[in-house]
């Protein structure tokens, strides 16, 4: 899930291995980013929209999960070549998104166990299904460069987790199809949005580490 995927802090490596050839020098590598960043988006759409019209916390925690995961392609293509601070502004400023849509999904986990009526189990499914084919085939795209630098390891790892997003939330719609009651959504729904919000802070303390580093690093490092 994003929450396991922020990988900014892979980088620190870079500037002693600056005669290799990066990930971002691989065309083919920047064009499956691509892929992934428009995948992800459109699934945000979809899910979204089904969460809201079958009443699912759980396929609302998933699409926030595709928007994270998004913006983790779309940060890693902007910030590969600009400063540390950047990237750690950057950074702290997906942490906070985490955080705000963590939070989100626990109110609307709330309002579910306080109106307590089952989500609609076969959208559950349905797009839970679309969302797995979705995560499987960036992450079939990915393969080849599973074994690259920590960002590419890091990228790839965070499309294989989502995998398993996906499989709760079916997993889920079979709990709720079965018992006709909407806490196997809400439980799979209230774990993701644990997950965002630990993964959140986790970002966040990265990144305000960073800018302290940065703050007292000679300006050439800066470049």
């Amino acid at each position: 899930m994003s929450a396991h995927c922020h990988h900014g802090h892979h980088d620190h490596g870079a500037p002693g291995h600056s005669h290799d050839a990066p990930a971002s020098a691989d065309p083919r590598y920047r064009r499956i980013l691509w892929i992934a960043l428009i995948v992800n988006a459109a699934m945000f759409v979809v899910e979204l929209g089904a969460g809201t019209q079958s009443g699912s916390a759980s396929l609302l925690a998933d699409a926030i999960d595709f928007l994270g995961d998004a913006a983790n392609y779309g940060l890693s293509l902007w910030v590969l070549a600009m400063a540390l601070t950047w990237r750690a502004r950057a950074a702290l400023l997906k942490g906070a998104s985490m955080l705000a849509f963590g939070v989100f999904v626990i109110g609307r986990v709330a309002w579910g166990v306080w109106q307590g009526v089952p989500p609609e189990p076969f959208t559950m499914g349905g797009v839970g299904l679309l969302a797995l084919a979705a995560n499987l085939g960036v992450a079939a795209l990915l393969y080849a460069w599973r074994e690259g630098d920590a960002n590419m390891r890091g990228v790839w790892l965070c499309t294989r987790n989502d995998a398993l997003g996906n499989l709760a939330v079916m997993a889920a719609a079979l709990g709720v199809l079965g018992t006709g009651t909407a806490w196997p959504d809400l439980a799979v729904a209230a774990i993701m949005a644990g997950l965002a919000i630990s993964g959140g802070w986790s970002v966040i303390r990265h990144a305000r580490q960073e800018l302290a580093s940065t703050a007292g690093a000679p300006a050439a490092h800066g470049h």
